[in-house]
């Protein structure tokens, strides 16, 4: 088990490595909720793996009241995490968030089954969530990967993958762009109209020719009766 005391100065190093707002340990530990939400964390969790009734429930609101930050008792959360702003982050009872991860505002990781199982996501170690994004059900996100702002993740992402959209699909793998689009075969259908439009501008161009000859031949009897 991770000794509580480098567990506590590595959640408090956390903001101070990953946030250039962040100007001392003292601006942390007074004014990051994110930082108040986890340690919270840390006292319910150990009382939750005591088995203590109703109060690592109870104490989990009142700390979600102040922080705006829920996270369950039940939830397994490694070293070094940072919730940044943080403002309605919910983190469910079976979610488990590796080492060095890095959580925005308004995430979700949340279940999809009512069953009393594994129904909530496993973050890798350094795994960032972007603001506002979803990340449901029993999947896993591998070491290193990122998730852009504002997505649904209901499906497992690889390891240093980056992934964004609604469902959330890869776009980048080791820091190289991915094809959204894989090569398909292609078939080459006929277009119904390309031979009537040929025929009309076959015709357009008869039509032409025949009103310069008219023209021309117009011009010659004029010049003739003039003369």
């Amino acid at each position: 088990m991770p000794n509580p005391v480098q567990t506590f100065l590595s959640d408090l190093r956390a903001p101070l490595d990953r946030d250039p707002a962040a100007r001392s340990w003292v601006d942390v530990v007074l004014s990051y909720p994110g930082f108040h939400a986890i340690t919270g964390y840390r006292i319910f969790h150990a009382l939750h793996r005591a088995r203590v009734p109703v109060l690592p429930r109870w104490l989990s609101h009142v700390t979600r009241f102040l922080t705006g930050i829920e996270i369950h008792p039940g939830a397994t959360i490694g070293q070094s995490v940072f919730i940044d702003h943080g403002m309605g982050v919910v983190i469910g009872e079976t979610a488990e968030v590796g080492d060095g991860c890095t959580i925005y505002q308004g995430v979700t990781l949340g279940g999809t089954s009512l069953q009393r199982t594994k129904r909530h996501p496993t973050l890798g170690k350094n795994v960032t969530v972007g603001a506002n994004a979803s990340v449901i059900g029993a999947i896993v996100l591998g070491d290193n990967s990122r998730v852009g702002s504002g997505s649904v993740v209901v499906r497992d992402v690889p390891a240093d993958a980056t992934v964004v959209g609604i469902p959330a699909h890869v776009v980048a793998l080791d820091g190289k762009p991915v094809r959204l689009v894989p090569d398909r075969p292609r078939v080459d259908m006929p277009d119904p109209n390309e031979s009537a439009i040929n025929e009309l501008s076959r015709r357009l161009a008869s039509l032409e020719k025949r009103v310069e000859q008219v023209e021309d031949n117009d011009g010659e009897e004029t010049w003739s009766w003039v003369i």
